[in-house]
């Protein structure tokens, strides 16, 4: 099957902003995987001009570095898509009081209607015109939840949200048509506001239909795509594409190659989920598909430690899904062992009773940043195997000789490793001993919390590497907070177990507590629900 693009998405706006070097690294070798496009995901990470706030001590590329990066991809036959939002994910601009009362409706949304949000979306598109040589762009338009249920319902009273949706679509593809651009985007927000809030047509909706009002509104120069990173049957990914066929417009698919559950890559949910994936692309005639490589919460993960999933992936889209022909086809062009590759995997590989917990499990940055007293995750890590963390950081640690220009990734997991071997359990180990009044075992963890922080000082100094090699310096300081947290919050814990086993104290109330599950796994990730209960 012949693509028009077959791209990969690169998350620019979750705190780190790749260098410049590095992306014309990753051009280079998604040139050779056979791949023709790459988007920048760019909330608010590119300068605008009349725009002080946008992008404001984010790191945003400039004009003359998008202008750099969209030359070199051209000369490598890469199209540098610009890849932007035009309704929700202002997250960041919200912390301007200016932007906040001016242009947000509510939470992190546009406020449809407003004159002051479309003359600064003709300033967004007028920037992307400048600076971009393709005339494609993808839009957003996603997760904007609450769309009109803000200043926008006290100025018009309630609307049907699907009218007020398809009216600033219409708007911002005006604008866009200004420019000379063709607009694709997120097509979630169309099903979520038929279906109740989910996205995903499931044997319940599966009857539900946007309806013909609706769709007959939605301009003909935009394509809906269509993201799905979760499904891992076929014929999910086929009814999902059924329902995107009753618009009547283009249709593009955003797979997922994942990077955004904290520090380490999944590259085996990557290909579970894409193999039925690229199937149901190639079946159902879709000829525009990107990869998703996202850095949600902080962007923790290396984008470069799923380059070879992003190579096996782009042999599914082709009809070849011979895993040995491509593991030994990756092998003899770049040098990879992708059974090594998959080892960084490793950090988030959760067992019950020896079988894997075969989901997009998050459980390194998770348990790597629980506070060790209040244990808000411990119950749940509890149901779990031990993870073996040291056994697979000496894995991953075998692989550095071989890993090249990329050695550097599997030290940092492996020092990953070295870290959760202590602290992953540690609340656990601690809870248990005290509420069995052992305070001769309580003693001797006390010393395991010093060993603890030495483990995490080590792996902290390969993450902050790792940061500054691959992405500009902004960002970074929300690493170093995290990390500077726990770590301060580990010599707590220490000073206060000791002054408790040697009766200093007569008890420590966190451990007095009786834990409860969280409810959520180990897919949810976000820092500032994970750390503990109280308000950050």
């Amino acid at each position: 099957m012949q693509y028009k693009t077959m791209g990969v998405m690169l998350d620019m706006s979750r705190n780190a902003v790749m260098k410049v070097s590095q992306l014309k690294k990753y051009i280079d070798y998604l040139a050779a995987m056979g791949f023709n496009a790459l988007e920048l995901y760019t909330e608010d990470t590119f300068k605008i001009e009349g725009e002080p706030y946008f992008g404001y001590l984010r790191g945003g590329y400039t004009a003359d570095e998008i202008k750099e990066v969209d030359a070199y991809a051209a000369s490598k036959g890469i199209e540098l898509i610009p890849c932007i939002q035009t309704l929700a994910h202002f997250t960041n601009p919200a912390k301007s009081l200016y932007f906040k009362e001016n242009l947000l409706d509510c939470d992190d949304i546009l406020l449809i209607g407003e004159p002051k949000v479309y003359e600064f979306l003709d300033k967004i598109f007028k920037t992307l015109a400048e600076n971009f040589t393709s005339r494609k762009v993808n839009i957003g338009m996603d997760e904007a939840h609450n769309v009109g249920l803000g200043k926008y319902l006290e100025r018009n009273g309630y609307r049907d949200r699907s009218e007020i949706l398809v009216e600033h679509l219409n708007k911002v593809s005006e604008i866009a048509e200004k420019y000379g651009f063709t607009c694709h985007m997120w097509s979630d927000m169309f099903f979520r506001l038929i279906t109740g809030g989910e996205y995903y047509i499931t044997e319940k909706t599966k009857d539900v239909h946007v309806s013909p009002e609706i769709i007959a509104k939605v301009p003909e120069n935009v394509a809906l795509t269509y993201w799905d990173y979760y499904t891992t049957e076929k014929e999910k990914y086929d009814l999902m594409f059924e329902k995107h066929k009753e618009f009547n417009r283009d249709v593009w698919f955003a797979g997922g190659a994942w990077t955004w559950q904290g520090f380490a890559p999944l590259g085996a949910y990557s290909l579970r989920s894409m193999r039925p994936a690229m199937q149901s692309v190639y079946e159902n005639g879709i000829e525009n598909v990107m990869f998703t490589v996202w850095g949600d919460n902080g962007k923790d993960c290396s984008y470069f430690s799923i380059l070879p999933t992003l190579y096996a992936i782009r042999q599914f889209a082709d009809g070849n899904y011979d895993m040995d022909k491509i593991k030994a086809d990756m092998k003899a062009k770049f040098g990879w062992d992708y059974d090594e590759w998959l080892d960084l995997d490793l950090p988030n590989d959760l067992r019950k009773n020896g079988v894997k917990d075969d989901k997009w499990n998050c459980v390194c940055k998770i348990m790597a940043f629980t506070d060790p007293f209040l244990g808000m995750r411990d119950v749940d890590y509890a149901e779990f195997d031990r993870i073996p963390y040291a056994k697979y950081g000496e894995k991953i640690a075998s692989h550095v000789k071989n890993a090249g220009e990329f050695s550097y990734i599997f030290d940092t997991l492996a020092k990953l490793c070295a870290y959760l071997e202590h602290k992953a359990d540690l609340g656990i180990r601690t809870r248990a001993l005290y509420q069995a009044n052992d305070k001769k075992g309580l003693k001797k963890l006390v010393k395991e919390y010093g060993e603890t922080v030495k483990a995490l000082d080590v792996f902290a100094a390969a993450q902050k590497d790792l940061w500054m090699r691959e992405n500009k310096a902004f960002g970074w300081e929300v690493q170093e907070v995290r990390i500077g947290g726990i770590r301060a919050r580990l010599l707590t814990c220490k000073d206060r177990l000791l002054a408790y086993v040697n009766d200093e104290i007569d008890c420590i109330e966190e451990l007095e507590e009786k834990l409860v599950h969280s409810g959520y796994g180990f897919g949810y990730h976000l820092y500032h629900e994970t750390y503990g209960p109280s308000n950050l």
